[in-house]
């Protein structure tokens, strides 16, 4: 078997196993995988991805230029040419809508709050891009923000994109994404997240090449959406993870459930006050920050 017909039969073994999945449903979902120097091979536009043959890749060149192939290459062609244009390391790009980690991207939370260590090792953060038209020039350049520095990210209510070493590794992300997304999800359910301490974030990110694990990007080092902004963490340049000080504690509850448990003392420091006395509150600034974010979130 050739290299060629190898990669062939990859692709068409990962689009089995995502329509296997329920990642992708009817025709959606496209894979491609860098064929030599400059050259890519990619799946056809119109095609269910759990029933392909390895005879229905189109090959490309870098610039999205038909060089062989029955069939047109994907209509998300463009965005898998900005991942290949921005980062020359990644040799395989997947795109699929699973789910559960689609339910976040429509819903406008991103997969970033340190709740596993598994994920925190190898994807690190999984932010949302900005909403574009699919097909269009508009989503690639919404991809680009945040490809330099992340290896998979959802898109805004459109599906997840991920990328790796090679095809599989490119897949093994996306089902890390939809396994995170479903734990997250279940978690939020039943009323709490316990999010692990930035310290130990940091000692988990230190253990990457212990797995040798190479990360696009480093963790950003400040704590906290607020946090992020004031400091000025770049997306592209850093992976943004909300991931609270634990003071000695390796786990810490979820801030999301904190701003109800401050309101209750700022009621009960009110409800005390005398005539005249001015009841005086006093807030530590991550309990603020608390509920600036939940009065954020209050008025999406």
């Amino acid at each position: 078997m050739t290299p060629e017909s190898s990669l062939r039969a990859d692709i068409v073994e990962v689009g089995r196993r995502m329509y296997a999945r329920a990642y992708t449903a009817s025709n959606d979902g496209n894979i491609s995988v860098r064929l030599g120097t400059d050259r890519l091979l990619m799946t056809p536009k119109s095609v269910c991805k759990g029933f392909m043959t390895p005879d229905m890749m189109c090959i490309t060149d870098l610039d999205g230029k038909k060089l062989s192939g029955d069939r047109d290459p994907s209509s998300e062609m463009l965005m898998h040419l900005e991942v290949y244009r921005q980062r020359p390391d990644v040799q395989s790009v997947v795109h699929a809508h699973p789910p559960i980690a689609t339910g976040f991207a429509v819903a406008g939370i991103p997969l970033n709050r340190a709740v596993l260590a598994e994920v925190l090792t190898t994807l690190g953060s999984i932010p949302i891009a900005e909403y574009a038209t699919p097909s269009t020039s508009e989503l690639p350049q919404a991809v680009r923000k945040y490809i330099k520095a992340h290896d998979g990210m959802l898109l805004a209510n459109h599906g997840a994109l991920t990328v790796g070493a090679d095809v599989y590794a490119a897949y093994y992300k996306m089902e890390t994404i939809e396994h995170f997304a479903k734990i997250s999800f279940v978690a939020r359910l039943l009323g709490n997240e316990n999010l692990i301490a930035r310290e130990e974030v940091e000692r988990l990110q230190a253990l990457r090449g212990t797995y040798g694990i190479k990360a696009p990007a480093p963790i950003c080092p400040d704590p906290g959406a607020l946090g992020d902004l004031i400091a000025g963490n770049d997306p592209a340049s850093c992976q943004i993870v909300e991931a609270p000080a634990g003071g000695g504690s390796r786990l810490v509850p979820d801030s999301a459930d904190r701003p109800a448990a401050i309101l209750s003392r700022i009621e009960g420091a009110a409800g005390s006050a005398t005539a005249g006395d001015e009841g005086e509150i006093r807030l530590t600034y991550r309990e603020l920050t608390a509920l600036i974010e939940d009065a954020i979130r209050s008025l999406r």
